[in-house]
């Protein structure tokens, strides 16, 4: 029944496939021999299948344990250098139709204030935004056709687009809503967007159908597929994710990166992005009452596998995680995480952090000032850069670059440029101070004589009031 080029949610995520490749895993945990092949097959930077991946994850030797936190550390540095990507979420609305278990939002909770962003509130959560320094957004809107109909998603994104405030200027909107159609996603495709973003929250079927009871999201194979679609409509950044808590961690590992092979064998590039959400504690949801939560070291221990797995795909963790964990899995493999978040509607344009509208408690609360401090302390170059969306490397485009070894002639000059931005215009003294002397020491890790004058030639007249520059 298994197929991964099927186009049948229960044949490319195939439930017996899975529970054969947990059984597989088990029997193979201390099979020192297959291990050590998988993990020289790793090393060659060309990924994991789910079976291969799962026996590692099986795998509870501390001394293997410690070779693939060596591997992934390898990895991520060979394509993603010591650059981490930096976003805001932005939500619109709340009203939803569904009935989501795990959410705040879900249909039933009759207390939560229920509240739709106008084009105006979205114009000043936009500038509050802008103010921070931030330059690339995800927007996220509950499902409800009334309330959030794909037009209202459309417009929103005109007006961010259309908002230059200051030096400010948000030049991509990445969008995580509901599972819609070809059609509405050639409609967001054409709205400029840079990657749809859908979490799948659990592969497992049954529990999918019971944790979402009522509501169009209850609908497995609709779901599921939606990237399929979403690809048919010309979208080929797309994002994926699962709720971790919500099922047994080693099933939604396998089920993760059987999608990601889906798509790779397909349409014929996997994921832009992986997302590593676990559930947290938000105004009527208590995540005491899932039993399958999972502790930090397992949490690493995912983060490390899914980027030995899937080498070239960007990895994204939120504010939901605490400075701590999000310190070990940037190192693991993360390359995009959220800044200065507020998960509430209308939420930045509030002196003091609104409560009663939040998706979930934020555990980083930092600002983003003090994240890009916190990044350049730990060696990691702060980055603003949506280059390859508005240079059309997206989808196997981006992919090449990654695999062709350019990211230092690429990315690497393009997050100092950015950063040269937000020291310019947002930072505070003690975070420009920190960050002038990154740039000057990181342009020394261009290879390119010619790109390396290029980027320091931006760098002045950056200093000079110009911006917007990239390769």
């Amino acid at each position: 029944m298994y197929n991964s080029k099927s186009m049948k949610a229960e044949e490319f995520i195939c439930h017996e496939e899975i529970e054969d490749t947990l059984a597989f895993a088990d029997e193979n945990r201390n099979n020192k021999e297959m291990i050590r092949q998988i993990l020289d097959k790793a090393r060659e930077c060309k990924g994991l299948s789910h079976r291969e991946a799962s026996v590692l994850l099986a795998c509870e030797d501390p001394e293997v344990l410690d070779e693939m936190e060596a591997l992934a550390r390898e990895i991520k540095k060979k394509f993603y250098g010591n650059r981490i990507v930096l976003f805001a979420p932005l939500y619109l609305s709340n009203y939803c139709v569904n009935g989501c278990v795990y959410c705040p939002y879900h249909h039933q909770n009759g207390h939560i204030p229920r509240k739709k962003l106008t084009q105006e509130e979205i114009r000043q959560e936009v500038i509050a935004l802008q103010d921070m320094g931030h330059k690339r957004l995800a927007i996220e809107t509950g499902e409800d056709p009334v309330n959030n109909p794909i037009e209202y998603v459309l417009e929103s994104i005109k007006t961010i687009y259309s908002i230059q405030h200051k030096n400010g200027a948000i030049r991509r909107v990445n969008v995580n809503i509901a599972a819609t159609t070809v059609e509405n996603y050639r409609k967001l495709k054409e709205a400029g967007i840079g990657t749809y973003i859908l979490f799948q929250e659990t592969y497992h079927k049954e529990s999918y159908e019971q944790l979402h009871p009522t509501g169009p999201k209850h609908d497995y194979a609709y779901h599921t597929e939606a990237m399929d679609r979403a690809m048919e409509g010309g979208i080929d950044d797309v994002g994926l994710g699962v709720l971790f808590g919500l099922e047994l961690y080693r099933y939604e590992f396998a089920g993760l990166l059987m999608h990601a092979e889906h798509l790779e064998a397909v349409h014929g590039v996997g994921p832009h992005t992986i997302s590593v959400p676990r559930i947290k504690r938000a105004d009527d949801i208590d995540p005491d009452t899932f039993d399958n939560g999972i502790s930090d070291e397992i949490f690493a221990k995912l983060c490390a596998l899914i980027r030995i797995s899937v080498p070239y795909t960007g990895m994204i963790i939120s504010t939901r995680e605490s400075q701590q964990v999000r310190a070990k899995v940037i190192d693991l493999g993360v390359s995009q995480i959220s800044g200065g978040s507020r998960t509430s509607v209308g939420g930045y344009t509030e002196e003091l952090r609104p409560t009663d509208t939040e998706q979930f408690d934020v555990s980083d609360q930092r600002t983003l000032d003090e994240v890009v401090r916190w990044l350049m302390e730990t060696k990691h170059i702060p980055s603003f850069c949506t280059a390859c969306y508005r240079a059309g490397r997206t989808g196997d485009r981006f992919m090449s670059l990654c695999k062709s070894g350019q990211i230092q002639n690429c990315c690497h000059p393009n997050a100092l440029i950015t950063l040269k931005e937000f020291l310019e215009d947002y930072a505070s003294a003690e975070t420009r101070a920190i960050g002038e002397r990154m740039i000057k020491e990181e342009l020394l890790n261009i290879p390119k004589e010619q790109v390396r004058k290029i980027t320091e030639e931006y760098l002045v007249k950056i200093g000079q009031g110009e911006r917007d520059f990239r390769f």
